[in-house]
Parts: C-alpha cells; sequence; structure tokens
C-alpha cells in the first residue's frame, strides 16, 4: 500500500520515528473501527483521520476511508457530507503541496504513491458528481457544486497547463442539463459561477453546444434543451470589448482562456443556436422573444441565423406575433434584413385581442416607429387608422386611451388621411337618404391586404361615438377628432401605461368640489304603506311582506 512504501522510502530514522508513536496510533486505529465504544462522534473521528493524513504519508490510506464514509447512501446522512468536505480540505492541500504532481526525478516509489492519489481523487469527484449532484437530495448536491468548483481551482493552480477542457467541468454542465427543471442546483450554479466568470462561462457555451448537438432522446432532449435556455436566459449583459472578458475563477499562469472577444460570442452563438434547434414550449418561444433585442442578438455575430426563428415565431400569431416584432425590428434596421410583406403581417395584427393584450404597450412602440416614416401610401395608413378605431369601439378604456392619441398622431403626420374626419355629404337627395336608410361604410374589415380595405373612402364615425363613452376620461380624449387640429403630436409615452387600476385610482383620489348626490329626497323609511300605496312596486312589495 502506499503507506507502507512512504515508510520505506523513509529511511532507519524515519523507522524509529515510527516506532516512537506506534502506541497512539494503535489507540487512533481502535477508536476508527468503533468509535461508537469509545463515544466519540463522527464529526470527531473525521476531522482525527484528516488530520492523520496532513500530518504524515503513513496515513495516506485513511483516504481510502473517508472515500467510504462519503458514499454512504443515506440521504441526510451527516457523516457522508463531512467526510466529503474533509477530503476538499485533503486534496487542496496534497495539490498545493506538489504532492499530486509528477516529476521526472521522481522515484520509481515516489511515482505509486502520486498515481494513487491521482486514482483516489478521481474517484472522489466521481462521488461528487455521479453520487451526490445526480442524486437529489438539494444539501448534498449544494455541497458537491461548491466542492467541485473548489477541486477545480486548485487543479488550476497546481497545474500550469490545466484547461478546462480536461477538467470536472464539462461533466458537471451536463448533469446540470439534466437536472429537473425546478432543481435549484442550476440556479445556483449561474448565480455563483456561470454569471460571474468569463473562463466557466466561455466552456460552458462549449459544453452545452456539444451536449445538445449529440444523439439524445426526445424527452431528454427537451429536458436539456429547458435547463440551457434557463442558463443562457440569465446572462442579462453582453462584453463589449476584450476589457469585458478579464473576470476568471481559475488560474490564467499568464495565458489567457479567451483568446478574442470574436471567439467568445461565437462560441455563444452555437450555445444559442444549438438550444433554439433542440425545440422550445410556447412559453419558452415567447421568453426568448420578449428578451431577444437587447440580450441574446447582441451576442450573435450572424443575426442572420435566428431570421427563419423570428419569421416563424412573427407568422404564429397572437401574443407570440406581438414579441417577435422587437426582433425583427432589430434585424431590418440593424441587419438590413427584407422582409417584403411585413405591413401586411403587421396589419393582421390588429385583432380583437391586441387592446386586452399585456403586450399592449411594447407593441403600440413599435408600431409607431414603423408608421413613422411620412413616405408610406395614404391607403395604407388609413387602413390602420379605421382598423384601430373600429376595435376601439369594443375595447377597454385603458386601451382606448391609447389608440387616439396615436390616430391623432398619424393624422399631424399623413394630412392626406384627414379627409376621413371631413368626410362632406354631397347631392340632394343623399342626405333624406342618409336619415332614412343610414350609409354603407366601404371599409372592409375582412380584407386582409391594408391596401384593398378602401379605408380611405371612409370616415372615423367610431371616434365620434367614443365621444359618449361611459368613461370620462375616454369621451373627452375622442373630442381631439372635433377640435382644430392646432394641438402639437402627443407624447405616446404618457398613455401606454394606463390600466383599470391606474384609470380607478385617478377617479378615487380627485379632489371633489361638490359631493356627489346620491337622492334627490331622502326617504324616512323604506317601505310603508302610505309611501307605496301609489307605487306599483311599492304594492307588490307589500304584498310579498304581508303574505310571508
Amino acid at each position: 500500500m502506499p503507506g507502507s512504501k512512504a515508510t520505506h522510502l523513509a529511511g532507519a530514522k524515519r523507522k524509529r520515528e515510527s516506532s516512537k508513536t506506534g502506541r497512539p496510533l494503535t489507540k487512533s486505529k481502535t477508536r476508527r473501527t468503533s468509535p461508537s465504544a469509545d463515544g466519540d462522534d463522527p464529526q470527531t473521528e473525521i476531522l482525527q483521520l484528516e488530520a492523520q493524513i496532513l500530518e504524515s504519508r503513513r496515513h495516506y490510506n485513511n483516504i481510502a476511508t473517508l472515500l467510504k464514509r462519503a458514499q454512504q447512501q443515506a440521504e441526510k446522512h451527516e457523516t457522508a457530507i463531512l467526510a466529503a468536505v474533509a477530503l476538499c480540505r485533503v486534496f487542496s492541500r496534497l495539490l498545493s503541496t506538489g504532492d499530486m504532481v509528477k516529476s521526472k526525478r521522481m522515484a520509481e516509489s515516489e511515482l505509486v504513491i502520486v498515481q494513487w492519489l491521482k486514482e483516489r481523487h478521481r474517484e472522489y469527484l466521481d462521488v461528487l458528481l455521479d453520487q451526490y449532484l445526480r442524486g437529489g437530495y438539494a444539501p448534498k448536491q449544494s455541497v458537491a457544486l461548491t466542492l467541485l468548483m473548489r477541486m477545480l481551482k486548485e487543479e488550476s493552480k497546481a497545474h500550469k497547463d490545466h484547461t478546462l477542457s480536461n477538467s470536472p467541468l464539462t461533466k458537471l454542465v451536463d448533469i446540470i442539463l439534466l437536472l429537473p427543471e425546478d432543481d435549484s442546483t442550476r440556479d445556483e450554479f449561474a448565480e455563483k459561477y456561470f454569471k460571474q466568470f468569463d473562463d466557466v462561462r466561455f466552456h460552458t457555451f462549449l459544453s452545452l453546444k456539444k451536449f445538445l448537438d449529440g444523439d439524445l432522446e426526445a424527452p431528454t432532449k427537451q429536458l436539456a434543451s429547458s435547463n440551457s435556455l434557463s442558463l443562457l436566459m440569465s446572462l442579462h449583459s453582453v462584453p463589449t470589448s476584450q476589457e469585458d472578458t478579464q473576470a476568471f475563477f481559475t488560474e490564467t499562469h499568464s495565458k489567457n482562456p479567451i483568446p478574442s472577444l470574436k471567439v467568445y460570442k461565437s462560441h455563444a452563438q452555437e450555445a444559442w443556436l444549438a438550444t433554439l434547434r433542440a425545440g422550445l414550449t410556447k412559453e419558452q418561444r415567447k421568453a426568448v422573444l420578449g428578451v431577444f433585442s437587447h440580450q441574446i442578438a447582441p451576442w450573435f455575430q450572424q443575426p442572420e441565423l435566428v431570421m427563419d426563428f423570428l419569421t416563424d415565431s412573427y407568422n404564429v400569431g397572437g401574443a407570440t406575433s406581438l414579441l417577435a416584432l422587437s426582433g425583427l425590428y432589430y434585424l431590418i434596421s440593424e441587419k438590413n434584413l427584407d422582409y417584403p410583406s411585413f405591413y401586411l403581417k403587421l396589419y393582421s395584427l390588429l385583432d380583437d385581442g391586441l387592446l386586452h393584450s399585456k403586450h399592449r404597450s411594447r407593441f403600440f412602440r413599435l408600431l409607431d416607429t414603423f408608421m413613422s416614416s411620412t413616405h408610406l401610401p395614404a391607403a395604407l395608413v388609413a387602413s390602420f387608422i379605421k382598423r384601430l378605431s373600429r376595435l376601439a369601439l369594443h375595447g377597454p378604456p385603458a386601451g382606448v386611451v391609447v389608440v387616439l392619441p396615436w390616430i391623432y398622431n398619424m393624422f399631424k403626420r399623413h394630412p392626406a388621411c384627414t379627409f376621413m374626419m371631413h368626410r362632406e355629404i354631397r347631392g340632394p337627395d343623399l342626405e333624406a337618404q342618409l336619415e332614412e336608410e343610414g350609409m354603407d361604410d366601404p371599409f372592409s374589415m375582412d380584407e386582409p391586404d391594408p391596401m384593398l380595405t378602401e379605408a380611405i373612402e371612409s370616415s372615423v364615425w367610431e371616434l365620434e361615438s367614443l365621444q359618449s363613452h361611459y368613461h370620462p376620461n375616454v369621451a373627452t380624449l375622442a373630442r381631439i377628432v372635433s377640435d382644430q387640429f392646432t394641438k402639437r403630436s402627443y407624447n405616446l409615452e404618457d398613455f401606454l401605461d394606463h390600466s383599470y387600476s391606474a384609470l380607478l385610482d385617478t377617479e378615487l383620489n380627485r379632489d371633489l368640489k361638490k359631493e356627489p348626490e346620491v337622492e334627490f329626497e331622502i326617504p324616512k323609511r323604506i317601505f310603508t304603506a302610505e309611501g307605496t300605496a301609489f307605487s306599483p312596486l311599492g304594492q307588490l312589495m307589500m304584498q310579498v311582506i304581508t303574505t310571508r
């Protein structure tokens, strides 16, 4: 065994020291074999085993004893966790002192000891990875993650040629990808290491791509994709220069683990593409689209690679299409993406659920940007104005107060559409005919092409109808189309954050100059025979009361 070989190498003087300390060592062995008989608790025994290992090579066999303690299967067995922590301190000390590093001048017996220590070290890492991290018991998983990353750091200090590609980090990431979606270990890894250190992040990008591109079964791939997405979505900032990539967890030894910012972003791009190709649920797709333009797109060296993903999401409809707008706008404005049917698709998003959607504010911000050009055809602009006016008739007040200022701004920006507000009635018999039969609105609500709806031939009678809206704020705001167009354009941001609660709070907190009148004449009693004699409802109520 390694302990006996180390004793033999020590020489005669070493043997005499061993004989002097023979009696205490015999007692310690007796305590280890039956600790409960002497009344020692497990923590004391483990600390004693650890101290003996650090004291002399003769006690290296205690490492095997601690490994057996660490492998105890009971989930809540504290002895196993204590043994694992003790082994971490032992191997950290051995790595720092160079006892686990081979050299050319070592004797054969010394090489045998180093090899034996390396095998025990690998066995220790396997216990942390396969038994602790996969076990599903949160305290053990948290301890295993901390100990594994500590070992990773100590190995980088001990070996100048150390790289993360030949470290336990690869297997650690693979295991994290296969943990349940609600497992806290993934979030702990993301918060403590993945978000904080560039070298860990750089290697994790490589591991994510390699694992997701492997031959996996459908349920396994879906689980791995979900965990990979959670890791990638935890990154809220993107480095913009090489100086932003200098936070390292491991010792670099004057060798930068990140070759360049371009390579760094390239690996991040590959990790994102592998995650998107693995398949996303509807909610995951919405989450990605919601942060794409500021959190995901800056990682991409070639944003055109996600054009299909964005256009497919844009064609889904509903809230998914609304969220895809910002990503498409980023590609159109920043990367010159050509989307010929963009306004046709944008027009189709104006449906019954738009004003009720929680993404309403985001949509109107982008819509205001898309319709800002003064070179858009008047027929196109008129279709958007008319369709939103029609939707406002049965929309919530919080949505209508966004539509009205937007329409006013469109009229100011596109004067050719103002005929929709001042449509004159001509002809001698037309006025009488309108009073008897009404008027057929030429606007076609079912026409999908905004250039063919004939909205420019119609009028915005819907806005005049809104002047009689039950909510006073909406009614007041709708009167802007009846006034002269001398006001400046509205700042749309002042209306985007309105909600039912905000409108209600405004009414409740308003200062009243006069108390509202609830009753014209306050009755002294609710039901009396004298007071209800001439009231049919009162007589009926009295009959009900008397019959009971």
